[in-house]
Formats: structure tokens, C-alpha cells, sequence
């Protein structure tokens, strides 16, 4: 249902309705009925708001609950009214593409599908790079699944940075790392499963980074000069890229792209143990 995602779809009102009620829920979980502190929250609304023409941004925070998005976005002052300054965001196929009716709910959300252990190459991550070439703003959650441990920011899956790899424009890359979405909509609260409604009166804090400056021409230059000493097992990846870099470079391009924002939010999360306790 790509064709429900369109802004021109049926004059773009389904969208606006759809956007304009989730802001509202995120809005009312986030700063009414549980209490949300955010560091630096106007370099992110800077950069949706007024970033210059055509260039894309790109979020990526830490994924610690099924409502992560859209209550991440529902602080207040964030603007949520405005349908064209919403986030594009990869979302689990086998979650929120499983039937007709979420499909189309979610396309109208501004939700591209992607299949979970489905290869960075997949079909809908060239609607995601469509969506950075055109100066959208895209937001990944890096680590690939849902932890509610409070532990280091595991490896991260190369989606990702094969997404600021392979954009006709590189993006603006801001990191986020939030916590207490957990406790909000907790993976087992009564027999394994969540709530039906998110919970109330838990305390959310938000830290956004300062943008990422990836030196592309050199680490592609030194995944090429790496790539030369490896011996891997081809997985079908295309054998060459743009920047002509076959799929052992491509993979240690990848790699050390993910391992910089790894290191980034693992900063951010220690960053937001002494931010939590100051508004205690």
C-alpha cells in the first residue's frame, strides 16, 4: 500500500487526520498523563523545523518499547499539527503491516515497512533512501528490536548506516536516547503481555545528541583498504556500489558507520544517568 503513503493521496486529508490524532495521543500520554524531561530538545526542533532545502535528517535512538514512536515525539513544544514536518520511520512489517487495515493505518502514518532479518538490500530500503533524497526526515531504531534491560546499546544492525552510506545527500544524523518508555508500556505486565492502555504517572527523559559528522570519503577509502585482507562468505549483496566498493568494503564501511553512533548513544546513555538524577 505504498499508494496510501503519497501526500496526494485523497487531497492528503486521511494523513492529516491520522497524524494530527497520534500527535494528539503522544501528546496526552507524554506530557499529561506521565511527566516527560527533555535535554536539548530545540536542536531537534530546530532541525525539523528549518534545516536548509533538500537536506534529509536522520534520527536514530535506542528502542525500549512498542511506543516508542510516536511517544518520543509528544514533549511539549515538538510540533506534531503540521503533517509535512512528520517523521518518516521504519516499522516492523510482521507488527504493523499485518492486515489490510493496519497497513493502510500506518502508511497513512508515514510508516515504511521493513521485514525484520530481511537484508539491508530489501525493497522498502530504497523507498526509505526515496524518502532522504527527498530532504525528508527519517527516523530508525538501530538496534532492530524492543529491550527493556537497562544495559549497554547493543551491536547495531547495519540498516542503517548502509541508509547514511547510500543517500544521494548525506543526512543530517542526530542521535537520541530516551528512557522510561519501558515502564509506560511494559512487554510483560500481567501474564507476558503488555498493557492494554499505556500506563500513567512514570517519568520519561529524553536526551538528544549534537548531529554526527561521518568523514565518508575517508572511511570508505579505508573499508576499501581493510576489505582487501578479508575473506567472507558472499550474502547477495549488490558486488558493487556507486563508490565502487564491493561487498566485503561495503560491509566494513558499514560496520564502522554503526560502531560510531554505537559509541555516540552509549555517551548519550551514560549522559542521561546524571540527567534523570537531577530532576529527581
Amino acid at each position: 500500500m505504498e499508494w496510501a503513503g503519497r501526500a496526494k493521496h485523497l487531497g492528503g486529508i486521511p494523513r492529516k487526520v491520522v497524524l494530527m490524532g497520534v500527535g494528539g495521543f503522544a501528546k496526552i500520554v507524554a506530557s499529561i498523563f506521565n511527566t516527560t524531561s527533555v535535554h536539548n530538545a530545540h536542536t531537534l526542533i530546530r532541525l525539523v523545523r528549518s534545516r536548509p532545502p533538500a537536506l534529509p535528517l536522520l534520527t536514530v535512538s535506542n528502542h525500549m518499547s512498542t511506543l516508542d514512536d510516536p511517544l518520543m515525539w509528544g514533549f511539549k513544544g515538538f510540533p506534531t499539527s503540521d503533517p509535512n514536518l512528520a517523521r518518516w520511520v521504519l516499522a516492523a512489517d510482521d507488527i504493523c503491516f499485518k492486515n489490510p487495515f493496519y497497513s493502510y493505518f500506518f502508511r497513512l502514518g508515514k510508516c515504511i515497512p521493513i521485514i525484520r532479518g530481511g537484508g539491508i538490500y530489501q525493497e522498502h530500503m530504497n523507498e526509505a533512501l526515496d524518502r532522504l533524497a527527498d530532504g525528508q526526515w527519517l527516523h530508525t531504531f538501530p538496534e532492530g528490536k524492543v529491550s527493556q534491560v537497562d544495559a549497554p546499546i547493543r551491536r547495531l544492525k547495519w540498516g542503517t548506516a548502509s541508509l547514511i552510506a547510500r543517500a544521494p545527500v548525506t543526512p543530517i544524523v542526530l542521535p537520541i536516547f530516551h528512557h522510561g518508555f519501558q515502564e509506560v508500556m511494559p512487554e510483560n505486565f500481567l501474564c507476558g503481555r503488555r498493557p492494554p492502555f499505556p500506563l500513567c504517572n512514570k517519568n520519561i527523559n529524553i536526551v538528544v545528541g549534537e548531529p554526527i559528522e561521518f568523514d565518508l570519503p575517508k572511511m570508505r577509502q579505508t573499508a576499501k583498504s581493510l576489505s582487501r585482507n578479508l575473506s567472507l562468505p558472499p550474502v547477495g549483496w549488490p558486488t558493487t556500489s556507486p563508490h565502487g566498493m564491493d561487498e566485503a568494503a561495503q560491509r566494513c564501511l558499514y560496520a564502522a558507520i554503526s560502531e560510531q553512533i554505537q559509541t555516540v548513544m552509549e555517551s548519550l546513555r551514560s549522559f542521561s544517568k546524571s540527567f534523570m538524577k537531577s530532576k529527581v
